[in-house]
Parts: structure tokens; sequence; C-alpha cells
């Protein structure tokens, strides 16, 4: 195992089993993980008054989610109970940060990703690019790291996490890369987590095996998993607990935010007045990405750095005075060469962070 700093971001190399590897990320990032965890803590302690909900219960809805992870990948909760042996935390509370979308009913409404991608038609060098912007709680922007693991039996691949969540944004060695953006369904259960189903895309060695993981049966809910080949093969399967729809980038680009763009999707949007701004944002993308048909990565920062709606922007600022629940900002941003095998990250806000360069 080996674990360096790069201007800031933890870089973390694992192998092994998958426990092993949980472990290993476990202790090289084991401030990271207790920070994420009172972070969570303090999280549902301020928002009680609008969840109705304690840490100890939380824990308690968070057991009902194990089983379905159990049965389909067994592996992942294997990482996660490795990051917790490693990190010296209770399997309990990592358990409630890989569900917690789930325990507080997307209450969080983290609104504000914003995930786009083009193939050899938009790019100047012919590679496939994959943008995104991780929007969170500001608290977390500093158990933000990027790990390098090679599983047992799986394709290596690189991926952005933070704290105690399994890494579900970035690429592997079949050329296979995933951004995921929150959506909201009407339809959620209990089931498989999020978090796990998108963990098992990172496994994939083909794109149908890709998307077969996002639509796994018993899932809880799902996100818009924007998916890309180093092919040219780009998608957003925008997926709920009962439903999905697969939406083919054949233009050459794709763009996702966090409202569903398939019709029959939107029908089981829940509250689709409330994201207003994330539609906003969308088309922004969309408009921007749509200027140049020869993009580079340093023009897909350009993109992410982006300021127009300010604060609710691409490059998304927090706002002062909000509820506990709302307080987000863009925690870093990465783009992806898939030719290049690798990831630039800024940590942070882009517009005033510098990007730096991580190999598969």
């Amino acid at each position: 195992m080996k674990n360096r700093a790069n201007s800031g971001i933890r870089f973390v190399q694992v192998k092994g089993t998958h426990r092993q590897i949980g472990q290993q990320i476990g202790e090289a990032c084991r401030d990271q993980v207790q920070l994420s965890v009172e972070n969570a803590r303090k999280l549902l302690g301020d928002a009680y008054d609008e969840l109705q909900l304690t840490w100890e219960g939380a824990r308690i809805q968070s057991r009902k989610y194990l089983p379905f992870a159990q049965e389909r990948f067994p592996q992942y909760v294997d990482e996660i109970m490795g990051i917790a042996e490693g990190a010296n935390i209770p399997f309990d509370d990592l358990a409630v940060l890989n569900v917690m979308e789930a325990v507080t009913s997307d209450a969080l409404h983290l609104d504000k990703c914003t995930s786009l991608a083009v193939n050899e038609e938009y790019t100047a060098d012919g590679n496939v690019l994959v943008a995104h912007n991780e929007d969170w709680l500001p608290e977390d922007e500093a158990c933000v790291y990027v790990v390098h693991a090679t599983p047992d039996g799986e394709p290596p691949f690189l991926g952005m996490t933070y704290g105690g969540l399994l890494p579900n944004i970035g690429f592997n060695a079949c050329g296979i890369a995933q951004c995921c953006d929150s959506v909201y369904p009407n339809d959620s259960r209990i089931g498989i987590p999020r978090l796990v189903v998108s963990r098992a895309v990172l496994a994939a060695t083909t794109l149908e095996q890709a998307i077969r993981a996002t639509v796994s049966p018993h899932r809880a809910a799902g996100y818009n998993h924007l998916l890309a080949h180093e092919s040219g093969e780009l998608y957003n399967v925008e997926v709920s607990a009962r439903s999905f729809a697969i939406l083919h980038g054949t233009a050459g680009y794709v763009v996702h935010t966090n409202f569903y763009l398939d019709r029959k999707m939107q029908a089981i949007e829940y509250e689709p007045d409330e994201l207003i701004g994330t539609r906003v944002r969308y088309y922004r993308a969309l408009r921007l990405l749509l200027k140049n048909t020869n993009h580079t990565v340093k023009s897909l920062q350009v993109i992410q750095r982006d300021h127009m709606n300010y604060p609710n922007a691409i490059c998304n600022h927090p706002e002062e005075n909000l509820k506990p629940l709302d307080r987000q900002k863009t925690i870093n941003a990465l783009v992806i060469d898939l030719e290049a095998r690798c990831m630039h990250i800024a940590l942070g806000n882009p517009c005033t962070n510098a990007y730096h360069t991580f190999h598969l």
C-alpha cells in the first residue's frame, strides 16, 4: 500500500481482497473516515427538528438495507467492513454513511452535481473525456481522497471518494468511466443501497455489464449513472427503485444534473418544482458544451468553473444562513481522459483551486 498527498489531495494505492482493500483505505485515510462520521452525526443532530432522526435511529434504519446488499454484492459489504476495521470505526456507523440518502428519505436534496462527457466528435484529439463537479456538505471537503485499487478478480480502477463512502466516481482499466448524479424518484424502498450498486459499476469489464449493474434487482432507489466507454459510447442511465431509462449519447455528448430527462422517469420524480436550479444548471452546461466541437481537458475545466446563476452555479458556492440539510458546495471537480487513463482533480471549488493529475 502506498499513500501520499498531492497538493492537498490524499492518494492511496491498495490491492488484495475486498476486505483487505477496505482495511488499507481505512488505515491510510483514518482521519478522513473518522471526520466524515463526525460530520454526519452533527448533520443529523442539527437537522433533528426536520428529520426526527437520531444517530442511533439512523443506525437501526441502515441495518434494514444490509441484507439486500449482502445477498447481491457481499464483496462490497466486505469493503465497508474493512474500512471500518482500518479506521477503528464501528461498522454500523459506516453503514449509516453509505445509506445516508435513504435513511434521510432524500431530505438532503443535494441537487447541484453536474456531469458531462464528450467523445471523438467533440474533442480536439479524438479522446473520450468525462467531467464531474461533486457537490456535497462543505465539511466533507476535507475528507476527499483518490484511491487506486487493484481488487482480486476485478479490473483495477481509479476513483474519487470521501470519508467512509465506497468509491463510485471514476474509471477502470477496461475503459469504463462513471459519474453519479442524485435524482429523486417517489418509488424508493428498502433494498440495495445506491452507493453499493454504483460501486459495482467500477467492476464491470463491458459496457453491458456496467448498465446491468445500475439496474440490479431489489435496488433501494437510483442515481443517474453517466457512463462512458473508451470506444466513444456514452450513456445516461436514469434509475429509480422500480424503473429505469437508458439514454444514448448518439450525438457525441451527454450532460446530466439532478433531474430526470426521460419523460417516463419524470412521471415519478418527487417534487420537481424543488428542482428548478438543477434545470438551469443543466441547460447552462449543455449550452457551454455545444459552443465547442474541439474540447480538451482545459475547455471542460472552464465549464466546471462557470458561475452563471451564482451561488447555485455549476461551480457551486456555499450560501450563508441555510438550513443544515440545504448547505452544499462543490467539494471537488474532476476530468477523466479515458485514452490517457488519467484523472485531473481540483479539491474544492475549481475557480480557485488547481487541478492535479493521477494515473491508473
